[in-house]
């Protein structure tokens, strides 16, 4: 008799191996290849990140430290000019990218860090946190210095423009169009996987461990899932905008909130937390493949969280409205900041408060940082499950739109010829980015992390490499707007 197979497993069929081959190119271990034994995986792309986050913040002159509280002053509106070009506030803007960073990287992610590498990969990932706003000022700062505004005042920037035309103007015109190429494929891939995917399939995990009879249901719930993005997204930024500056601040406080109860319950524990945090950090079993293996998943896991090096985000700020670059990049180096800083930091305590991080029952992601809030209330993961729907909801969108400036940028003119109209274009697109959330949440955990993995930080490869030749640039256009400030020439307007 043929056995009868799920939408799932069909997915799976042709899924799998396409992740197995795509993980042994991009996660290949340069350090392993030198026949030097770490006795810990060391994938480039994380070297890559480290590097790109540690130059940054010494080139900008520690601007993550001495430019946060002006960082502030900038997203409560104070300094906003009327009459600034763009299509969004400072503020809609930062909600707009926290809401494709705070995602569920902050509660999956840092489960999947816990389980692998144990306590101490929370100090790593406040460090990738930490550097990561140095990255995110530089690359948001570029993102808004070149974006386009059309005649109809719509928007467009990120990556793409700013490695294809200020590489240009440094003499390396293809070079930057390579660049820029390359990177647009990879935004547009990245966005049906970690931008989706990855959402739709742990929110989906969250509805199981919570209602197990709906295990078989992934199709169905992917379906919804995406009817319900596809309303949002089909507004376009603006739309985007006014739903990310409800749900951001709403979902930060109700997940911020519920874990801070949990830690003051246990508030007499944080000397021991706090200390096996950092022993752990440093001195892991097999020290050499142990601490090296304990760094690499929590900058891994912080990168992915918070997408610093990536340019993702400097998508969403090219849409704010001023005339003034680097404000941008310093409102968008907040961003690790509460994504990592806090918000990862939250879920690791909650995790290491109540003793999950050994992972008695064998969990996955999502369905861990669960466990560890039933541990204290066992309604309390229903509250996780309302978050956890609204963080995954919030990323899908914003990460649409992040898709389609991609895809806008590689079909350029010929979007007009190809579907006949550039909404025709757009729309093409969006059903795409729905099919892949239902793909998402049919598929299993391993191959959907692998593959999110991939394209995201793919990602920090083209862009990294753009942003190291442009660093002198944005540290002189920084210090030309520290010097108007000190002069007064930039000040408070309310």
């Amino acid at each position: 008799m043929t056995p009868e197979f799920t939408t799932a497993e069909k997915i799976n069929a042709w899924f799998e191996p396409v992740v197995e081959m795509l993980s042994a190119v991009l996660f290949w271990d340069p350090v392993a290849a030198l026949g030097i034994d770490t006795g810990a995986r060391i994938p480039l792309v994380v070297i890559w990140l480290i590097i790109g986050g540690a130059f940054f913040t010494l080139r900008m002159g520690f601007i993550n430290v001495r430019g946060f509280r002006h960082a502030v002053g900038l997203v409560c509106g104070k300094y906003d000019r009327p009459g600034d070009m763009g299509e969004v506030s400072k503020f809609q803007a930062l909600a707009t990218a926290l809401s494709a960073t705070v995602g569920l990287g902050n509660i999956a992610g840092v489960a999947i860090a816990m389980a692998i590498g144990g306590p101490g990969a929370t100090l790593w990932m406040i460090m990738a946190g930490f550097f990561g706003m140095s990255l995110k000022f530089t690359e948001c700062t570029l993102g808004m210095k070149y974006r386009v505004i059309d005649d109809n005042g719509e928007v467009s920037g990120g990556p793409m423009y700013y490695l294809r035309d200020a590489l240009a103007k440094r003499n390396l015109k293809y070079t930057g169009k390579v660049l820029a190429f390359i990177f647009a494929v990879m935004m547009v891939v990245a966005s049906f996987g970690g931008g989706n995917m990855f959402q739709s399939n742990q929110a989906f995990s969250q509805l199981v461990y919570l209602f197990p009879p709906m295990e078989r249901m992934g199709f169905v719930f992917g379906l919804v899932l995406a009817f319900l993005v596809g309303i949002v997204i089909i507004g376009g930024i603006k739309s985007i905008a006014r739903v990310t500056s409800r749900i951001v601040p709403f979902m930060a406080v109700l997940y911020v909130g519920t874990s801070l109860v949990i830690i003051l319950m246990n508030i007499g524990q944080v000397g021991q937390v706090f200390s096996l945090i950092v022993t752990s950090a440093f001195s892991a079993p097999a020290l050499k493949g142990g601490v090296i293996g304990v760094l690499i998943t929590g900058f891994q896991r912080g990168a992915f969280s918070n997408e610093a090096g990536l340019g993702s985000a400097s998508i969403a700020h090219s849409a704010a409205k001023t005339d003034e670059p680097v404000s941008e990049g310093l409102v968008a180096l907040l961003e690790p900041f509460i994504d990592t800083v806090v918000i990862c930091t939250m879920t690791a305590m909650v995790i290491i408060f109540t003793g999950m991080y050994e992972n008695p029952g064998g969990l996955e992601g999502a369905p861990l940082t669960s466990a560890a809030f039933a541990t204290v209330f066992s309604w309390f993961p229903y509250l996780l499950g309302l978050a956890i729907l609204l963080f995954a909801f919030s990323t899908m969108i914003s990460w649409s739109y992040y898709g389609l400036k991609g895809f806008d940028f590689l079909l350029g003119g010929f979007s007009v010829r190809l579907f006949g109209s550039k909404r025709v274009a757009a729309v093409t697109f969006q059903l795409l980015f729905l099919f892949f959330i239902v793909v998402g949440s049919s598929s299993n955990l391993g191959s959907v992390i692998d593959f999110s993995d991939m394209m995201i930080l793919s990602l920090a490869f083209p862009n990294i490499a753009g942003l190291l030749i442009l660093a002198p640039e944005v540290k002189r256009d920084l210090d030309a707007y520290l010097r108007k400030r000190r002069e007064g020439e930039i000040r408070p307007y309310r």
